[in-house]
């Protein structure tokens, strides 16, 4: 596994590979949260939507290898990850950002972005990536010797997709980047993660905020008691009412 791939530095160039995980149960100790659930990326945004309890963050989890699958298999391309530890799924270019971002606060935003640079060995190769945050973000170039707990909401979650970009992904798992935000930073926080689409990379995003996600969401699943109750694009989901009105409060 590469620290540095062709594949993760031409992400703009061609699509990255389909994380496709098939058939996963899994949960913790002797309660089964998963049931056979198939799910993929797809091209722009992958919304995951369901109510709490419903399996989500487990899912995600079981992604980016943090909980191990009981059954099933995960493939990202041609490569198996189903047994892979979550700083092999890093560097194979999958990147999570938790719910809040995350930041370290106490390091300043140049050493957060050290912190996601850890797969690179190549200076050159870091200073590529470092120049690719902040042409995506050029609002941190000015705080790249601040704190991270100094800045606002927004600029933190800039930080976190920064450091997150920093590992060379090109397909994000993000964990409902809105939550904790003011309602006027929300449309910010998409605003955020479509420009990592328009770099090409895929993305996976939990979200609560179903009204607000839908607007950028390119496929949509609903996860209800660990099972997979939708699988489509939104435009599908207009026309399930049940689903709409049940499960996502519409």
């Amino acid at each position: 596994m590469s620290a540095d791939t062709p594949q993760q530095t031409s992400r703009s160039e061609a699509s990255p590979p389909v994380l496709r995980a098939e058939g996963i149960v899994t949960g913790y100790g002797d309660h089964e949260v998963i049931h056979d659930v198939d799910i993929q990326s797809h091209e722009g945004i992958t919304c995951l939507f369901g109510p709490n309890g419903s399996g989500k963050s487990t899912l995600l989890k079981t992604l980016n290898g943090i909980v191990p699958i009981w059954e099933g298999t995960i493939t990202y391309g041609d490569v198996d990850l189903s047994n892979a530890t979550p700083d092999e799924i890093v560097r194979e270019g999958i990147a999570t950002v938790p719910q809040g971002g995350g930041v370290f606060g106490t390091l300043t935003v140049e050493e957060n972005l050290r912190v996601g640079g850890f797969t690179v060995s190549e200076q050159d190769a870091y200073r590529r990536r470092r120049e690719e945050v902040l042409d995506a973000f050029p609002a941190l170039e000015d705080k790249l010797g601040d704190r991270a707990s100094s800045l606002s909401g927004g600029q933190q979650m800039m930080v976190s997709l920064g450091r997150a970009m920093m590992t060379g992904a090109d397909t994000f798992l993000l964990d409902e980047p809105s939550a904790g935000l003011s309602p006027a930073l929300v449309e910010d926080a998409f605003e955020l993660v479509e420009r990592l689409v328009d770099r090409g990379a895929r993305v996976i995003l939990i979200e609560q905020n179903v009204t607000a996600a839908l607007r950028l969401a390119d496929h949509v699943n609903i996860l209800v008691a660990g099972e997979l109750a939708f699988d489509g694009s939104p435009a599908e989901l207009s026309d399930e009412e049940e689903l709409m009105e049940v499960y996502l409060g519409l």
